[in-house]
Order: structure tokens, then C-alpha cells, then sequence
């Protein structure tokens, strides 16, 4: 048994959403974003600073998604099969020394290989993060419960990326790797008091596969989403330069707020209706968003692209993440987390250099365009293999 994966009341069956575990669960998750979310906008500019272009900047966000993608499956397993703590525990410690280890990246080639470790680290981190968060909250309230849990995130969102900027234009960039390694340390000391339930035994009929294949078609969609959304996580403190626009930290500022305000909003909606009445929205929210980004003049525009991309990035991302953890065996749950965010990892991964290419040759706004695209395919995707199925709510069988 992992460490402290102790038995203990499962909290899955209660109606108590902000029990201990549920609690430092989200609280960890917020000092993990925050350390993550600060070298979103930052990193870019790094690597411009060490000699890059654009397309090296796509490839810094490919390595590190496909990295993940390479090793998520396999630690989904480990989850189902050695707990959930001992593997949150040592990918957080990792992600402190490989922070701090940026400072020491002052060539294109170092950089790439410490974004690939980072890479495997931050799966580990993620996966294991969310698949605690699935245990400790109540099942019939799930949608509800990943609204909460990503909200933490949002809130990183909100004043991550604004910080890490304001670090490195009024410091430097050691400073801004300190910081991060610090809050990574301390999303790590706020995991140690968490107790897990049990691990579930498995059926002797059980899938064994690396990839759970109840999750793949909400995961199929999850993967448009987030090809669209890596255009603004790579490039759009790039492109504000470009047209001559200061403070965009705001557009991250705005961005969370409304993440914050949408996700509880969403998640109750989707346990009570349904998902289809939040991911129908947000896909089109999501690709009018990136519509506002290829139309851009000044910051009033990327502010509307920040809200729209709130609300559709805010009401579809933790959403197929409940469908994915309720439609999934219960004692399948790690690979099921693995499977969606290996998912999300190849839309952000793929999308990034894909994008990355399309700015270098044709521009930021073609780029964005091409986004949007990938919106209404996810919309597509969504309404051809989702929208039928009868199943999306946790049942006794997936206990």
C-alpha cells in the first residue's frame, strides 16, 4: 500500500463536499498552479531572451505536453494499483528541484531537455492530484466537485500569471524559478496530512489496458478544447507585444475571474441536467474567443476574448472530467484521470506546435484561426458521441 493510503471512511459516498481531504486536496492544487501558472507567460519571453523563435517557443509547450503524454498511461496504472499519495508526494518534490533548475538554462538545448523532465513530473503531480480529489468528494455530486477542485486552479490563473510577469520585469528570472520551486514545496507540505480510503479490489474481468476505454470519448473532446486553448497559453503575451499592447497580464486576471464565477455554476448544472447544457456553450463560447484574438486592435478586444474563453474554457474542461471519472469502475479511476489528461496533454502538445508553425509562417492571427476550427470540431465531436450515450452520472456499479 502506498504511503499513508490508509483505510478510512470513503468520502465518495458522503454528502459533505469540503471534508479534510477535499480541502488540502484543492489547497495543494492552488500552490501548484500558482508555481506553474507563473511561468505560463514568462517562459516565452525566456526563451526568446536564450536565442529562440516562435517555433521554439511552440516546441518548449510540445515537449513538455508530449512528455507527459509518453508517461501519463503508466502512472495512471500505478495509481490503481500502488495508491495515490506515494506518487503525488515524489512528483512534487521533483517539480521543486526542476524549477529551480531553470535558472541554470541559458541555452536552447538545456532548456528543451529540462521542459521534457518537467514534463514528466507535472503528470505525475496532475494525475495523481486529481484522481485524490475524485476519492475524497461525494459521487452524486461530482460535476459539482470538479468545479470546486479546478477552481483552485482558476484562482492560480488569476494572479499567477500577472505575478510571474511583474517578477521578471521589476527582477529577474531567478527569482521568478525561486518562487516557483517555493510554491511547489509548499503544495507538497500541504499533501502530507491527507488519508486516502483504500484502494478498491479489481474484478478478475477488469480491463488491464493502459488507456480506460470508457474515457475516450469525452476525452476525444477534451482534446479539440485544449488544441484551441494552447494558442493562449503559448502565444499571447507574444502577440500583445506584436501589436504594441502593455499590462496583458489582465487578460489572465479576467480570464480566471471567470473561471471562477463559471465552474461551481457549471458543475451543479451538469449533475442535475447533464453535460450537454455546459460543453454545448462553452465549445462556442471557446471558439469565439480565439474569433475575438484574429480580429484583435487593442486590449478591449482581448479582454471580451478573455471572458468568452472563461466561460468556455471554464464550463467544459472539469466537466468531461466528471464524465470521465463517473463513467469509469471505480477501481479504474487512476487510469481513467491518466486517459482524459493524456488527452489533454496532445491537444496542448499538438496544438502548440502546430499553432507554433502557423504564427511562424503566416502569423498569430492565422494561428488563432485555426484554433477556433479546432473549437467547432470539438462541438462536432461532442454531439456525434457524447450527447446520445444514456450513461453520465456515477451509479452502484462504478462504486
Amino acid at each position: 500500500m502506498a504511503l499513508n493510503d490508509r483505510p478510512v471512511l470513503a468520502a465518495t459516498s458522503e454528502a459533505v463536499m469540503w471534508s479534510k481531504n477535499f480541502t488540502l486536496i484543492c489547497v495543494s492544487n492552488l500552490f501548484l498552479f500558482l508555481g506553474f501558472q507563473m511561468l505560463m507567460p514568462t517562459l516565452p519571453i525566456y526563451v526568446k531572451e536564450i536565442g529562440g523563435n516562435e517555433t521554439m517557443v511552440g516546441l518548449m509547450s510540445g515537449i513538455f505536453c508530449l512528455s507527459s503524454v509518453a508517461s501519463r498511461p503508466f502512472i495512471g496504472k500505478q495509481l490503481d494499483t500502488r495508491g495515490r499519495k506515494g506518487i503525488l508526494a515524489i512528483s512534487l518534490a521533483v517539480i521543486v528541484l526542476i524549477t529551480l533548475s531553470y535558472y541554470w538554462t541559458h541555452a536552447i538545448a538545456t532548456f528543451m531537455l529540462v521542459r521534457l523532465l518537467h514534463g514528466f513530473a507535472w503528470s505525475g503531480a496532475n494525475t495523481a492530484g486529481s484522481t485524490t480529489a475524485a476519492d475524497v468528494m461525494p459521487d452524486l455530486r461530482r460535476g459539482e466537485g470538479m468545479g470546486y477542485y479546478w477552481l483552485f486552479a482558476a484562482v492560480a490563473m488569476a494572479i499567477a500569471p500577472g505575478l510571474g510577469l511583474w517578477i521578471i520585469g521589476s527582477y529577474n528570472f531567478a527569482l521568478l524559478f525561486v518562487m516557483g520551486a517555493a510554491l511547489a514545496l509548499a503544495s507538497l507540505l500541504v499533501v502530507i496530512p491527507i488519508r486516502l480510503p483504500a484502494l478498491p479490489a479489481r474484478s478478475p474481468n477488469q480491463s488491464t489496458a493502459l488507456l480506460e476505454p470508457t474515457s475516450l470519448a469525452p476525452s476525444a473532446v477534451l482534446f479539440f478544447v485544449t488544441f484551441a486553448f494552447s494558442g493562449t497559453i503559448a502565444f499571447l503575451s507574444l502577440y500583445a507585444v506584436q501589436l504594441h499592447i502593455s499590462n496583458i497580464g489582465i487578460y489572465y486576471a479576467v480570464f480566471a475571474v471567470v473561471l471562477v464565477a463559471v465552474r461551481p455554476v457549471a458543475g451543479r448544472l451538469m449533475d442535475k441536467r447533464g453535460p450537454g447544457p455546459v460543453v454545448i456553450p462553452g465549445l462556442i463560447f471557446l471558439a469565439g474567443s480565439m474569433m475575438l484574438l484574429v480580429f484583435a486592435r487593442d486590449l478591449t478586444w482581448f479582454l471580451a476574448s478573455a471572458v468568452c474563453n472563461g466561460v468556455g474554457y471554464g464550463a467544459t474542461q472539469p466537466i468531461l472530467q466528471a464524465l470521465t471519472i463517473n463513467r469509469a469502475p471505480l477501481s479504474r479511476r487512476g487510469a481513467a484521470s491518466a486517459t482524459f489528461l493524456t488527452f489533454f496533454d496532445v491537444g496542448i502538445g499538438s496544438g502548440s506546435i502546430v499553432l507554433g508553425v502557423i504564427a511562424q509562417y503566416w502569423g498569430f492571427r492565422a494561428s488563432f484561426l485555426v484554433a477556433a476550427a479546432a473549437a467547432m470540431l470539438g462541438l462536432v465531436t461532442f454531439l456525434a458521441v457524447i450527447r446520445p450515450l444514456k450513461t453520465w452520472s456515477s451509479g452502484p456499479g462504478r462504486r
